[in-house]
Order: structure tokens, then C-alpha cells, then sequence
């Protein structure tokens, strides 16, 4: 499991003046943090603190055309936003997404927004960057129902706007429209999808950016060890938990249909109901929840992995209030990268 974790720690400072041979000593010091933004700091982490990546504008504008573009469908019905909407929070908020064919997935459709600081893709972490994900669903028979790589890089070969666009970007191929390139493209755009949230500014040492019910919900959150799968920068994102440590999910959560997970792909016992723990960021605004979107409520979501994965009683104020803190996570990406 990769955390990024950031401890800081109260800082004094002096500085010596030596004036007609006496010292006179200043002796200045920070304001200490409150025993619960320090508990805080050490298990999560700020997006301020990243790095901004070195990504030219021309690739994020082509990533951004390609990502809104239908073109990238084969019946032309569909594009990257029609399941991860950026204009709600990069998901269409509904259990299922319908794709090229009008056939539903087989999955929920996570959100966009942040899934360039997940160590791995999909429900089932076959994808190792945003990058790479990118392709799958370009070539899954129902989701955009791409033939194959070259169908659609003859589509768009015979497009005169991405000629021009793909010679800009990458100048040294011989031929720069290709199922790579395009994937590097959207990853490009999708890595620019990282919007801070009041709960980013309270890390950032803003102690009054969270009110006193968000801040009962973050230490409740910490006490109940949903931090054990939910920390780092992203709150998730970073490894496989059994959906169902306690019990059995479906009977909780009345899924219709039961999803093996991991073990769809590996064939290993270990691997069954093994899923990609999500990211919690945006949370608040990219139900229904779980792999297969069963669960509408956050609150009740809430409450069934007390159940299910902690093997605990959370009470409806508990949830209540773990809900609010969940909220501050909320933030929504620049105007600019919706179209």
C-alpha cells in the first residue's frame, strides 16, 4: 500500500542581533496545532503539497477536446464526460452507465476528479495510471465499442483539427495519432483534475476551515480506523480490502447482481469480493456508491461499512457527522477544464 503522509511539527525560531557587543535575543513561535489537525496531518495529506506536474498546454487541450469528443465511440454516441461528467463532479451519478451499444457496464463509473493520485485504475486495478485506463474503455464492446486501435486511429487520422493538434504535441513521431498518444493525451488533461477542498485549507493549518460537527465527524473517522484503508492524499485509492471483511455485502446492501471482484481476473480464492478501496474525495456528490451503485444514501453507506468492514455499530449521529466531515472533501474542478 503507498501513503502519502506528511507529519508536521511546531517550529520556534531566534534570531541574534549583535549590536555594541550585546546580543539581544528574539524568540518567535508559531501558534501549535490542536491535538486533532496534528492526529489529522499524519495520516492525510493536502493537494497543495503536490507538485504541479510539467504538462504543456497543447497536450491538456487535446487531452480535454479528446476526453469531450464522441468521435471516440464508434457509433458516435458516447464520450469519456458521458460517464464522468465534469459538470457532476466526473461521474453521471447513475448505478450503471450506458454505453455505445445502450448496453449498460458491468461497473459504476468512478469519478475522473483525483484518479491521477490512485496508484491503481478500475474497480479491479488492472490499470496502472490514468494514462492506461484511458484505453480500456475505448475498447470494451459495450462501453465505447471500439473494433480495435487502428479503427480509431484512422478515425482520427481523417480528422483535419487533430492532425494539426497531434503534430503540435509530439513533434518527433512520424506519425503522431496513435491509440498511445491519444491515451497520453486524456491522462495529460485528467491530471489536471486535482481542485482543492475546505478539507485540503484545514490541513493547510485552517483550523476554523471546518466547523465543530466536521471536525467531531474527522476524529470519529479516525477513531473508527476507517483510516485504515481511507488515508493519504486521496483517502483511498491505494490498495485491495474484501468487500465484506464481517459479513456478506449483497445481504447489507442489497446488491441484485454479486460481483467476485479481484477474482474475476486472478482466479485466486484470496481474490474473491477483493476490490479497489475508492477514493473518498468528492464523495458527497458521486453516489450512488460502491462497485455496483446499490447504495444511495452516504449516510447509509456510511453506517454499512461500520458493518461490514470495521464489524462495528455506527450510530445515526456518528454517521451524521462522519457524513458532514466527508463533505468538506467536496471541491469542484476549474470552469475551464468543463465544457
Amino acid at each position: 500500500m503507498k501513503k502519502a503522509i506528511v507529519v508536521f511539527a511546531g517550529l520556534a525560531l531566534a534570531s541574534c542581533k549583535k549590536e555594541a557587543g550585546d546580543f539581544d535575543v528574539i524568540k518567535t513561535t508559531e501558534t501549535p496545532k490542536s491535538e486533532l489537525l496534528a492526529k489529522a496531518s499524519s495520516l492525510f495529506q493536502s493537494v497543495s503539497t503536490l507538485p504541479e506536474e510539467n504538462i504543456s498546454q497543447e497536450k491538456i487541450d487535446l487531452g480535454k477536446k479528446l476526453f469531450y469528443d464522441k468521435a471516440l465511440s464508434k457509433n458516435g454516441t458516447i464520450s469519456c464526460n458521458s460517464c464522468h461528467n465534469l459538470a457532476t463532479y466526473g461521474v453521471d451519478n447513475k448505478s450503471l452507465s450506458v454505453g455505445d451499444t445502450k448496453e449498460l457496464g458491468e461497473r459504476n463509473s468512478p469519478t475522473v476528479i483525483y484518479a491521477s493520485l490512485h496508484s491503481m485504475q478500475f474497480w479491479d486495478g488492472r490499470a496502472k495510471n490514468v494514462e492506461e485506463q484511458a484505453k480500456g474503455p475505448l475498447l470494451n464492446p459495450v462501453e465505447h465499442s471500439i473494433p480495435d486501435a487502428a479503427f480509431l486511429e484512422k478515425k482520427l487520422r481523417g480528422i483535419p483539427e487533430y492532425q494539426a493538434m497531434f503534430k503540435k504535441v509530439y513533434p518527433k513521431d512520424k506519425e503522431p495519432i496513435t491509440f498511445d498518444n491519444l491515451a497520453n493525451a486524456i491522462g495529460a488533461f485528467e491530471r489536471r483534475l486535482i481542485p482543492k477542498s475546505k478539507f485540503d485549507d484545514y490541513l493547510d493549518g485552517n483550523e476554523s476551515a471546518l466547523n465543530d460537527q466536521e471536525k467531531r465527524g474527522l476524529n470519529n473517522f479516525i477513531d473508527n480506523k476507517c483510516i485504515t484503508c481511507h488515508s493519504g492524499i486521496a483517502l483511498g485509492g491505494q490498495m485491495f480490502q474484501k468487500f465484506g471483511v464481517y459479513g456478506d455485502y449483497a445481504k447489507v446492501t442489497g446488491s441484485k447482481k454479486v460481483d467476485k471482484g479481484l477474482f474475476n481476473l486472478t482466479k485466486k480464492d484470496g481474490d474473491l469480493y477483493m476490490f479497489k478501496v475508492p477514493s473518498l474525495r468528492n464523495v458527497e456528490k458521486t453516489g450512488p456508491y460502491f462497485h455496483d451503485g446499490s447504495v444511495a444514501s452516504l449516510n447509509e453507506a456510511v453506517k454499512m461499512m461500520g458493518k461490514l468492514q470495521l464489524n462495528i455499530n455506527i450510530s445515526d449521529k456518528q454517521a451524521t457527522d462522519m457524513t458532514a466531515f466527508l463533505k468538506t472533501l467536496t471541491a469542484d474542478v476549474d470552469a475551464k477544464y468543463k465544457e
